[in-house]
């Protein structure tokens, strides 16, 4: 008889348990290394605030994701908020995205900007369509890819943009028009229901794990807490935990990150997978949350910060998701820092950083602060180079032979979303549930 074992209780090793009950399996585990469900789609409560790590948006596009929400959790209980995103450069807020939004700022950024865009139809590059410098000079231009392209990613990734392949873009960055271009400088700026995340739900309270919590207590099977993967042995077919505990299985869901999972193989001395795990490249981000005791220190939803000068790439604001998130006649932020290896002492001084510039930029001060929660997250954002693109499908390609699917954002090594997570689970199920005749 089959036996799954699910490695990873966040929203991907959830959907699978869910998935699998509700094809009437029971015979599984799941195990989560932290002490509660969730991984990154978690939340903190702290001094009255409730404070993510990092934003997490609620973004619905597929029917079936949007009928497992009303079903787990109601969208009654959601916000459902129209997108009010700002871009911070040139001592100006320009509405997002910058391609489209380039009323208030200089009059010469606005010219390099337009007579890039015009003169691209000239610029050929064979590269053009696989590394992502290349691509956004033929589809934006040198201006827009000067003036935000190119400093936004890099602060990003922290990689090198002539490496950096365009398979992660897809729908992360929409495309634009001379006409759309024109609009955006001669016409009063507002909020355009362009891009993917135009709109989105956040919940009424509990923050982003209120409904990732409804959705574990679906589970009729147990999440086994606190287990810390030490090795799968792939020739026994076991995952054995840094506590002592051994379980055996016939298939393998994971969920961990694939470059943790595949430096923790016991595999057959023939395979090559265990050599390949420092070829998978990420980044990590430093998350400060602030609670502020001043009401509406901002009405924005989040801003990006493309410009050096400035420690985070994005700050966003809790209390606009949602007022439950922070005390009466109080505020919240957020500031993400991406960083690929830094001592302790870089971490402190890129977070005090950050916060100065914070302060700076929104006019208070340290009294001001309530509470603060530091985080640091890694891995954070896969980086998609060449290497990632000829040899990851190989990996897992490997991987399926013996019975171990690694699937979610980090198991797959990709860029997700909340409903992404929610899908990766219930198609591995269907992918490998035995068929009933």
């Amino acid at each position: 008889m089959e036996k799954i074992v699910i490695i990873g209780a966040g929203l991907t090793g959830l959907s699978a348990a869910y998935h699998l009950e509700k094809q009437g399996f029971y015979n599984y585990k799941i195990f989560e290394k932290e002490s509660e469900p969730g991984g990154l789609c978690r939340s903190i409560h702290q001094d009255g605030f409730t404070f993510d790590y990092t934003g997490h948006l609620l973004h619905i596009g597929d029917q079936y994701f949007r009928s497992l929400i009303q079903s787990v959790v109601g969208t009654k209980n959601f916000n459902l908020i129209k997108r009010k995103s700002f871009i911070f450069s040139h001592d100006t807020y320009t509405h997002y995205p910058f391609q489209v939004n380039l009323r208030g700022l200089p009059t010469n950024i606005i010219s390099d900007c337009i007579e890039g865009f015009i003169n691209k139809k000239n610029y050929k590059h064979p590269l053009s369509k696989t590394i992502f410098y290349y691509w956004a000079l033929k589809h934006f231009g040198r201006g827009m890819a000067k003036h935000f392209f190119f400093p936004y990613q890099k602060k990003i990734f922290c990689y090198d943009l002539k490496k950096l392949s365009t398979s992660w873009m897809g729908r992360f960055v929409p495309k634009t028009s001379l006409d759309q271009i024109i609009e955006g400088i001669t016409q009063d700026p507002e909020e355009k229901n362009i891009g993917y995340n135009s709109q989105f739900y956040y919940p009424k309270k509990d923050g982003i794990n209120y409904w990732v919590q409804k959705f574990a207590e679906t589970l009729k099977n147990p999440i086994h807490i606190s287990h810390h993967v030490k090795y799968v042995d792939l020739k026994n077919k076991a995952v054995i935990f840094s506590n002592g505990t051994t379980e055996n299985f016939t298939k393998l869901i994971t969920t961990m990150p694939l470059n943790i999972l595949l430096r923790s193989l016991k595999e057959p001395s023939n395979s090559f997978l265990k050599s390949k795990h420092h070829k998978l490249l990420c980044n990590s981000v430093l998350n400060f949350n602030l609670g502020i005791d001043r009401p509406n220190i901002s009405d924005m939803h989040w801003a990006y910060f493309p410009e050096k000068k400035y420690p985070f790439y994005r700050m966003g604001f809790y209390h606009n998701f949602s007022n439950s998130l922070v005390p009466k006649n109080h505020s919240s932020l957020y500031g993400e820092i991406s960083y690929r290896s830094a001592s302790a002492q870089k971490k402190e001084n890129l977070i005090l950083n950050g916060k100065n510039a914070a302060k700076n930029i929104l006019n208070f001060s340290d009294k001001n602060i309530a509470t603060e929660k530091i985080l640091d997250i890694k891995p954070a954002y896969v980086i998609y180079d060449r290497w990632r693109d000829k040899n990851l499908s190989k990996i897992h390609r490997r991987l399926n032979e013996d019975s171990v699917h690694s699937i979610g954002r980090y198991g797959e090594w990709k860029y997700s979303s909340m409903q992404e997570a929610i899908l990766d689970g219930k198609q591995t199920v269907e992918k490998i549930l035995p068929r009933k005749n």
